[in-house]
């Protein structure tokens, strides 16, 4: 059975947030909310998490990971960002976008892109995600919570629990935060090519 955590949306409770970082470590497979919609999220190297998570989303290994960062700072770590794009992402973060960039040595062989060696990554405006970042201290591997054959994702935390109970280890429920998943933008060839429209303003890329 999967732990409940009731979080409070501006105000998140230390004690919990500690509590979910402390299972995330330990190898958690976690249902999270972000700035859009609830994501799966486990640690960096954990060939556990990324397995449960391409089981319950059903995604071949063709699937862009996104490394869900706390800053610019830590995010600079995991991709290569020429002075253009790094002008670009800044002015657009924290929001709802993920980038698709080179990644670094950083970031494990399993969870680039086969043949572009890319990775995914972004930094969420949402409270209770930032203090969960925050208090782990590094990126969270994630995934939007969206189930095959569905067509939006599930909003609700208790809804979350209920459905996946058997196949996440923690859920942190802190209110409906949408449907809409991020926008997602490729620089990996350098220039803007935006690969999905959602909920981040898309006119900045184009």
């Amino acid at each position: 059975m999967a732990k409940y955590f009731d979080v409070h949306p501006d105000n998140p409770q230390p004690r919990s947030i500690a509590q979910v970082a402390d299972s995330v470590r330990s190898g958690a497979l976690i249902a999270y909310p972000t700035d859009s919609c609830y994501a799966l999220g486990c640690r960096l190297g954990s060939r556990d998490g990324i397995d449960r998570i391409r089981s319950i989303r059903h995604l071949d290994n063709r699937h862009h990971f996104t490394l869900v960062c706390q800053d610019f700072a830590q995010l600079g770590q995991f991709v290569q960002i020429d002075n253009d794009v790094f002008r670009a992402i800044k002015a657009s973060t924290p929001g709802s976008y993920t980038f698709i960039l080179p990644a670094t040595r950083e970031v494990p062989r399993m969870l680039q892109h086969p043949k572009k060696k890319t990775v995914g990554v972004r930094i969420p405006d949402h409270v209770v995600a930032q203090a969960l970042l925050a208090e782990l201290g590094e990126p969270l591997l994630s995934s939007t919570l969206l189930l095959p054959d569905e067509e939006e994702p599930m909003t609700q935390g208790w809804e979350i629990k209920d459905r996946l109970d058997h196949v996440v280890d923690a859920v942190v429920d802190s209110g409906d935060c949408g449907t809409e998943p991020t926008t997602v933008v490729d620089f990996s060839d350098g220039g803007a090519e935006i690969v999905r429209r959602g909920a981040g303003d898309t006119s900045r890329f184009e």
